[in-house]
């Protein structure tokens, strides 16, 4: 059983020919399956080329293997109101990070929109400003412009989805998710002690990441050449290996586009179990998520095929992002 795979260059041509039309249907028809069927896609043909995605997998693994614990230290994550800290942003140990109760087994370093205007510090909750590492030299650089080339393709993507599920109403996510309150994380994981760290055992240390459905639109996963350890819960319950596909990004629904489509298209549980021998796995998912102010309730269109009962209520998604966020970590 393997993940549907969407051509998404239709939706990145500006062309309007009769054969580009054709070819927008039928990606939309791809995906739609693909977001009803699995939740979770291989997105090729995305204009991201490899070099940049090459060093940005470099640039991680360069900074969680050579970087010293008094240089990760100088970026910790800090609560808000502890100097610049702001509860999210920075760099976290293994098993800060607490899954269903269970720390998992990574390092991690996060990065948000940083919102114009914010006061501080002192910082409110997810409002303050990004915590870089002096080192790689290129680090921050190159980041910086893969999310800018993320964004673009983020939109197109949620473009594409408003038009496989409304023709006539494709900017239904996008005007959503212009000012995208978007997270990137930069993840090591080291290999599990054994297999049998990889399950459960009464302690407080679980897997590699816990099982777990993600807050926002979509997730475009950027990760390196490791095997079997990304694994995707399929409708039928079975759990499926998402090993990375060459020249594609691992794409999945969240928890809004569930909420906006009125349980149409769900957002699907997954887990990081990575049992290597040596060496660490490196990935960089990239989050692209509504505003931070955006409403996020079902849509009229979805409502009423459900006979006009909307099974979500509306939220706010700033303060619910925040209230997950406190989550991973309290």
């Amino acid at each position: 059983m393997e993940l549907p795979v969407v051509d998404i260059s239709p939706f990145l041509q500006t062309d309007k020919t009769e054969s580009s039309a054709d070819a927008k249907k039928d990606c939309a028809k791809t995906l739609f399956d693909a977001c009803h069927d699995t939740g979770f896609l291989y997105l090729k043909d995305h204009g991201i080329p490899s070099a940049i995605t090459d060093e940005v997998l470099a640039l991680a693994r360069s900074f969680f293997l050579h970087a010293s614990e008094e240089e990760k230290m100088s970026i910790a994550r800090l609560d808000a109101g502890v100097d610049d800290g702001d509860s999210a942003r920075g760099w976290q140990r293994l098993g800060d990070n607490v899954t269903k109760g269970l720390r998992d087994w990574h390092e991690a370093v996060d990065y948000y929109r940083e919102e114009e205007g914010a006061d501080g510090p002192p910082y409110k909750p997810l409002l303050g400003r990004n915590r870089w590492p002096k080192a790689p030299l290129r680090l921050r650089a190159a980041f910086e412009d893969y999310i800018s080339r993320m964004l673009e393709l983020g939109t197109a993507v949620v473009r594409a989805m408003g038009y496989a599920l409304d023709p006539s109403r494709e900017d239904v996510f996008v005007e959503q998710t212009r000012r995208s309150f978007w997270v990137l994380r930069m993840i090591g994981y080291p290999p599990l002690e054994s297999s049998s760290a990889a399950l459960h055992d009464g302690g407080e240390t679980g897997i590699s990441c816990g099982e777990h459905t993600d807050y926002g639109c979509l997730t475009f996963l950027l990760a390196d050449s490791t095997q079997g350890a990304l694994e995707v819960r399929h409708r039928s319950g079975t759990w499926i290996k998402a090993d990375p596909l060459p020249g594609a990004f691992v794409v999945n629904i969240g928890d809004m586009i569930e909420r906006w489509t009125n349980g149409l298209w769900k957002s699907t549980p997954h887990r990081v179990i990575h049992r290597g021998v040596n060496d660490w796995r490196i990935s960089v998912p990239f989050f692209f998520e509504p505003d931070f102010d955006a409403r996020v309730k079902p849509l009229t269109k979805f409502a009423e095929e459900a006979g006009g009962l909307p099974k979500y209520d509306e939220v706010l998604y700033g303060p619910y992002l925040q209230r997950k966020v406190e989550s991973n970590f309290y």
